[in-house]
């Protein structure tokens, strides 16, 4: 950890409060007309998932914490561990189903993902902004559905339901952003 100004916060950035991780989400320089410039932040904790509104003095020193970012592939679900490893040193670790969260709604057999570590424990996963999943249940569609704005419930691979056009069939591959869970588009 070093210290860093707190008018050097940004978006993205890790702090430690109080003996507590936090993520920057939202920042404000305020120069009230009287008094001393504050830098008033939102900040979410990793663990909780909770967030809370700190205020800080212009002149305040704040702990920065550096994470190590890993890629690991994703091989098996076991209980409420969800097994990855390492795709450089083969290494594998078991990450508590807390940790991924909905993200497992998006990860097939196999595929890599970005697990960040602090103090050498997972604390949260990033996954591409979309990811392409095969469908394996939807309604049929009829010849000459191809009108765009209707929409179906189709399930996907990794059992997640998404709202697809018409003329999506069982077996095609679709694009889903991992954000929002929304259908994105046909992959050929």
């Amino acid at each position: 950890m070093s210290s860093i100004n707190a008018t050097d916060l940004r978006k993205g950035v890790f702090v430690a409060v109080d003996g507590e991780l936090y993520v920057v989400v939202d920042f404000e320089h305020v120069t009230p007309g009287k008094g001393q410039a504050v830098m008033q932040t939102k900040l979410r904790h990793i663990k909780a998932g909770h967030h809370v509104n700190k205020r800080f003095r212009s002149n305040e020193k704040v702990e920065q914490v550096f994470l190590d970012t890993h890629e690991m592939e994703y091989l098996y679900r076991q209980g409420d561990q969800f097994c990855f490893m390492d795709t450089k040193t083969y290494e594998q670790v078991m990450v508590a189903v807390e940790i991924v969260g909905d993200a497992a709604q998006f990860m097939r057999h196999n595929e890599t993902v970005r697990i960040v570590f602090y103090e050498n424990r997972p604390i949260t996963l990033n996954l591409p902004a979309a990811v392409a999943l095969e469908v394996t249940d939807t309604e049929p569609g009829a010849k000459g559905d191809s009108v765009t704005n209707v929409y179906k419930p189709a399930t996907l691979e990794t059992g997640l339901t998404v709202r697809v056009p018409l003329f999506i069939q069982r077996g095609e591959r679709v694009k889903v952003d991992t954000r929002t869970g929304e259908f994105l588009e046909r992959v050929g």
